[in-house]
């Protein structure tokens, strides 16, 4: 070992570096170990405030998307609501206006953003807003916002821009609307059925009532003549805008009479120029209800839609789309901003196949009996008239109905709310056009063919039927063929052809024809049947539905329908009520022989002395033509409905069928042949 001049020894000073070094090492390993920790926590603390405020930020939009109010509020902070004049509970009912105002659904949150502000250490965050209103889609709307951390959670500071961008203090937001006009609707020769029209408008003059009893007695009188209560009356008078010289519209009138302490003056209104003649086909407009508007976000009170008939069965083409704006006014009640303009569009008009002189004429001939008539050309399938009688006066219902007007329609024991041309009822003998098809084009009957037929009554005598009886109304003619049947209208004739035929056959081939399939109208009606259960399983339902008993369920509609091929060389049409459409094609369902055949044994019903439609004989032109008389059960026994199928045989013109309630077939030609007489003349 070395020694200094002192003769000590030398120390190792190495290892004194290494412990100075590890302890420095240790040290700032200790330093920055901490440090990484520190940050750790503070990275960690960051990602979950973030994922805090992500998750209330979603809370936030989400309730916004869903309309809840609510849940929306409570996520701002309370200090900004109170800043700007606002409850927690007025501002819930203000974004509740606001928004249920402009009809807002379908609200979608995109382009949401998050993002860091380092120097307020809060988080800004932007997003967009999509959704429907009541003048159609509203897009791009961008919020922006901040949030807040206080000691318990996260929340945004609220300010107006955020009830709707670029609002401030004393802002509102106002939707108007610009209403379109309604489309028309024409018959087929472009007069108006259905259109804006002139009308008069009773007011009260407050300064001609007087005073005390005088205006007591004069507002009694006006409520006498007018079918309206004093205290409408008086409830109309006390309005905040009233003055003596005020006009105080309560009732548009059709007359003028000169009343006391009432004006009148000209208005527009949806106005019906053939009445009660047309009503079940029309129909008729009138106010919404709460209903409506609650199925309906472009409806506002005071609008009116159609509520009945064609009026409401093509409401949408007929109503047109509401043009408006909406906007951000100031407190002056100026624009500031267009947020939404949509222009509006009027209604397409409708042009009917009807047409209107002979509907109204047609209507008139009923005289108030109960029943239905239609016309239709054969070969077309476009319906020229559909009457139903008795019936009501849509006015009313577009001036709103008193509810004594409304229960008098309503107890009337004749209905006249029944669609009585939609409605089903047995065809009776009007239905042999239909079974004689069946049988010639089947070869069960040729022309030749005869049976020979004794007495009133006839029965098969088989175990099936028991003591059920064929009756027919004429015994004169005992050996009786297709024709002598249809002229005489023989029910034992077509049952004979029938239980010949077969059940089965005979389902079969009354099968080829729409039963139990919809009609392509317009109108909701049930489709035409041959028997309840879609199937003949006796002989007794065979023999009765020959001749137009049983279960057959037919209306005045399906009758033209079903008998057509007769005079479209076999074909079948379809129904048309809309002029220039696009019909179906006629469909050949019988040959154009047998379709000859049935047709001349028609004219014969006329053309022959005893024939049951020989009346129609007087007509100035030809006609062919099938009686028929149904029977149904009433409350007291059975009762009667009378049927007459009618057609033009020289122009083929038109094809008609009528049914009168409570009449037999020769009463409705009784009925129906003046009108018969000239309806040619319209054509």
């Amino acid at each position: 070992m070395k020694t200094n001049k002192k003769g000590y020894k030398r120390k190792n000073r190495i290892p004194v570096i290494w412990i100075v070094l590890g302890v420095v090492v240790l040290s700032l390993s200790a330093i920055g170990g901490y440090l990484w920790y520190r940050n750790y926590q503070e990275e960690q603390l960051a990602i979950k405030r973030r994922e805090e405020v992500e998750a209330m930020t979603q809370e936030y939009l989400t309730s916004f998307s869903d309309g809840d109010f609510d849940a929306l509020i409570a996520h701002f902070t309370p200090e900004s609501i109170e800043e700007r004049g606002y409850t927690e509970e007025e501002l819930i009912e203000r974004y509740a206006t606001v928004y249920s105002g402009i009809g807002a659904t379908d609200i979608v949150i995109t382009n949401q953003a998050l993002s860091y502000v380092e120097q307020t250490d809060t988080y800004d965050l932007i997003y967009s807003v999509n959704m429907e209103t009541a003048l159609g889609p509203l897009s791009g709307l961008n919020f922006q916002t901040s949030i807040y951390e206080t000691e318990t959670e996260n929340l945004v500071e609220w300010d107006y821009s955020l009830l709707f961008p670029n609002m401030e203090e004393g802002d509102t937001i106002r939707l108007s609307y610009t209403q379109p006009k309604r489309g028309s609707i024409y018959d087929r020769n472009g007069n108006m059925l259905a259109g804006e029209g002139e009308a008069w408008e009773a007011g009260l003059y407050p300064r001609a009532l007087g005073e005390g009893e005088e205006r007591a007695n004069r507002l009694q009188t006006i409520s006498d003549t007018y079918a309206i209560s004093v205290e409408r009356l008086e409830g109309l008078l006390s309005q905040g805008w009233v003055t003596e010289e005020s006009f105080v519209p309560f009732q548009v009138v059709d007359e003028t009479p000169e009343v006391p302490g009432v004006l009148y003056q000209k208005t527009v209104e949806r106005v019906y120029p053939l009445r009660e003649a047309a009503a079940h086909l029309i129909g008729y407009v009138g106010e919404v209800t709460a209903e409506d508007i609650e199925n309906d976000a472009e409806l506002r009170s005071g609008q009116f839609i159609g509520k009945a008939g064609l009026e409401s069965i093509y409401e949408s083409q007929l109503k047109g789309n509401l043009g408006g704006e909406i906007a951000i006014v100031d407190s002056e009640g100026d624009t500031k901003e267009t947020i939404l303009e949509r222009e509006k569009e009027d209604g397409e008009s409708l042009y009917l196949t009807i047409d209107s002189v002979i509907q109204e004429a047609l209507y008139q001939t009923f005289e108030d009996e109960p029943g239905t008539a239609a016309m239709m050309h054969p070969r077309t399938g476009d319906f020229l008239a559909l009457a139903n009688s008795p019936s009501y006066d849509p006015q009313l219902f577009v001036r709103g109905i008193s509810q004594t007007d409304y229960d008098t329609y309503l107890n009337d024991e004749d209905s006249p709310f029944l669609n009585r041309y939609a409605a089903r009822y047995v065809p009776g003998s009007t239905f042999k056009i239909l079974s004689a098809m069946v049988f010639l084009e089947n070869g069960v009957t040729t022309p030749d063919k005869v049976h020979t037929i004794e007495g009133l009554q006839w029965s098969p005598e088989t175990p099936d039927f028991g003591d059920h009886q064929i009756t027919r109304v004429n015994d004169t003619v005992s050996e009786v063929d297709l024709e002598t049947a249809l002229v005489l209208s023989d029910n034992i004739f077509f049952a004979m052809e029938a239980l010949e035929m077969g059940a089965d056959a005979f389902e079969e081939a009354l099968s080829v024809f729409p039963f139990g399939e919809p009609l392509d109208w317009p109108f909701e009606m049930s489709a035409a049947q041959f028997s309840n259960e879609n199937t003949i399983d006796t002989d007794v339902l065979l023999a009765d539905t020959a001749y137009g008993q049983g279960e057959i369920l037919m209306n005045a509609i399906h009758q033209l329908v079903f008998y057509s091929p007769v005079l479209n060389e076999g074909a079948l049409v379809q129904p048309n009520l809309i002029r220039d459409s696009n019909t179906s094609e006629p469909t050949s369902l019988i040959s154009a022989e047998t379709a000859t055949t049935v047709e001349s044994l028609l004219l014969e019903t006329v053309n022959q002395s005893n024939g049951t439609a020989n009346k129609l004989s007087a007509l100035p032109y030809a006609v062919g033509a099938k009686t028929g008389t149904s029977e149904v059960a009433g409350e007291e026994g059975n009762e009667t409905n009378g049927l007459l199928y009618v057609f033009d045989a020289e122009g083929y013109d038109y094809s008609f069928i009528a049914h009168l309630e409570g009449q037999r077939g020769g009463d409705v030609i009784d009925q129906f042949l003046p009108f018969l007489t000239t309806v040619k003349n319209e054509l």
